[in-house]
């Protein structure tokens, strides 16, 4: 599984996959910009009232609030815009580990994007859940690990196998293989705490489960 984790690394720096990379992560950056620029603009509109200090004060804080949730919306964030361009990314580790097998079925938009909207709403409650979790019982990273494994290891296990069989067969696959694909979730998860590269989050994610459905099938 390792190995597979770091081919899949090597895999989406490679030039067949820069385009994809690029268009993914430049997209996801351009949102999380405007974002940010919008809440700003709405927070300061609060701003304007009592003593300079606290104004200031007020100031820092709204800085550090929207550094802080855009950190927090960066995976769903990049989850979600990866969702046009996950289906070229496992054609092209399909091709590259099995060339004579049969390839994968594109998975229609609509669903994608479901599932990807789905999978940001829930992205966003379990690290809200780690961040409670911080405060109360000092137990954030653990919860941020566990939490994003299971997430992460479902959501891009069943996309990868549902190129091959309907979604209900890719849940019961899943399922049968909920050890391989946690642990695999866990690896993932490494890639989203790091600030900047979880922007290739989705991309790693897909190619990894890719190659994890292939050798479970």
């Amino acid at each position: 599984m390792l190995d597979d984790a770091l081919d899949s690394f090597a895999e989406i720096l490679s030039p067949p996959f820069r385009a994809v990379m690029w268009k993914s992560a430049g997209l996801t950056a351009i949102i999380l910009v405007v974002l940010g620029v919008a809440l700003d603009r709405a927070a300061l509109s609060f701003l304007h009232v009592g003593p300079a200090w606290v104004g200031a004060m007020l100031s820092v804080l709204l800085a550090l609030g929207i550094i802080a949730g855009m950190i927090l919306l960066a995976a769903p964030t990049a989850s979600l815009v990866a969702g046009f361009f996950l289906d070229d990314v496992a054609a092209l580790v399909e091709r590259e580990i099995d060339p004579s097998g049969r390839s994968g079925r594109p998975i229609p938009i609509g669903p994608s994007l479901l599932m990807g909207v789905r999978f940001a709403c829930l992205s966003i409650l379990a690290n809200l859940a780690a961040l409670a979790l911080t405060l109360a019982f000092g137990l954030g990273l653990p919860a941020f690990f566990l939490l994003n494994g299971y997430l992460l290891g479902r959501e891009y296990f069943e996309l990868a196998a549902m190129r091959h069989m309907p979604r209900r067969d890719a849940v019961l696959f899943r399922r049968k293989n909920a050890g391989p694909v946690y642990l695999a979730g866990l690896i993932v998860s490494c890639l989203v705490a790091v600030p900047v590269l979880n922007f290739l989050t989705p991309l790693f994610a897909t190619a990894f489960m890719t190659r994890l459905v292939k050798r479970l099938a």
